[in-house]
């Protein structure tokens, strides 16, 4: 009787650790493909991060902290200094659209970006950006036109996968001051985009001609290679980002924005953006060679009424 109870005493044994086995490498696995769970591991942004992340329903961006919903847009009003000198007029204007678009195997979002300097526009932009199954939101790649006296000069455009150009982040899923700091994205010469981006402080209180907002989390962005000058971002939770600002004594732009409009736009608004958005992408194709290895915009989305 005793052999007996010993020998269903080890079988008991080898099925306890044998399921103990595969409950841990299950659970390894759900942490390594980017699982609907925050990661224990911190990202820094790299192209093995991207890689390990998973993008189920990625242009569906609800970040608390940068929630793109398509027809809400952002009206921003400051300055900046031009050469480090005069300070001129700053308006930015950006708007959620309902397209979407294929890099590689990654649906992204479309976010129409307008940038007006002294009144005249210097540089509409396509950003693409999408939200892996963590939560944590990637800038996948970007197509900006820069004019100069109101005629077009280049479009100096980076795509994920493309020319060695990386996806980098824009907003963690859980972005705490301890976290070590990420890239933003990655382009090689002559594009050369390398900025980085940390939490700066978190619990803080902002007021912007739209509305005072509460819990707000600052970021400040940085190129490695210019010390001591920051870009500060301040996003309000469930809005995003409601004011820019700078610190460092060699910050060259000392740029300053404020959010003067926040609305959903009507579907007659939001058809002359998508409108203007499509038409941008197909120019793209000519006038960038890192733009024609990805597929035209689509509307796939429903915007907010």
């Amino acid at each position: 009787m005793k052999i007996f109870r010993t020998v269903i005493f080890i079988s008991w044994l080898a099925v306890a650790l044998s399921a103990a086995a595969c409950a841990t490498q299950s659970a390894s696995h759900s942490s390594e493909s980017g699982s609907d769970h925050k990661q224990a591991r911190p990202l820094t942004g790299s192209a093995k991060d991207f890689e390990r992340a998973r993008f189920t329903d990625s242009a569906h961006i609800d970040n608390e902290w940068i929630p793109f919903t398509p027809g809400t847009q952002f009206v921003y009003e400051g300055s900046a200094l031009t050469d480090g000198k005069d300070r001129q007029s700053r308006r930015v204007v950006t708007t959620v659209t309902d397209l979407t678009k294929m890099i590689g195997d990654v649906r992204v979002l479309v976010v129409s970006e307008k940038d007006y300097t002294a009144g005249q526009l210097s540089e509409p932009e396509l950003a693409f950006f999408a939200q892996d199954n963590a939560g944590n939101v990637w800038l996948v790649g970007e197509y900006p036109e820069e004019y100069e006296d109101g005629e077009f000069d280049k479009a100096p455009a980076w795509i994920n996968g493309q020319k060695g150009a990386r996806a980098g982040i824009t907003m963690l899923a859980d972005p705490r001051v301890d976290t070590p700091d990420y890239a933003q994205g990655y382009a090689p010469p002559p594009v050369d985009f390398t900025d980085r981006g940390e939490v700066y402080k978190t619990g803080q209180r902002t007021c912007v001609p739209v509305d005072c907002y509460g819990n707000v989390l600052v970021t400040e962005e940085f190129n490695p290679d210019e010390p001591d000058a920051y870009q500060l971002k301040y996003y309000a939770p469930d809005v995003g980002n409601v004011r820019v600002g700078w610190r460092g004594k060699k910050e060259e732009e000392k740029e300053t924005l404020k959010l003067t409009d926040y609305r959903h736009l009507d579907p007659e608004a939001l058809a002359k953006v998508r409108k203007d958005a499509m038409e941008m992408d197909q120019r793209a194709y000519e006038r960038s060679e890192a733009y024609q290895g990805t597929q035209p915009t689509k509307r796939t989305l429903q915007a907010k009424q």
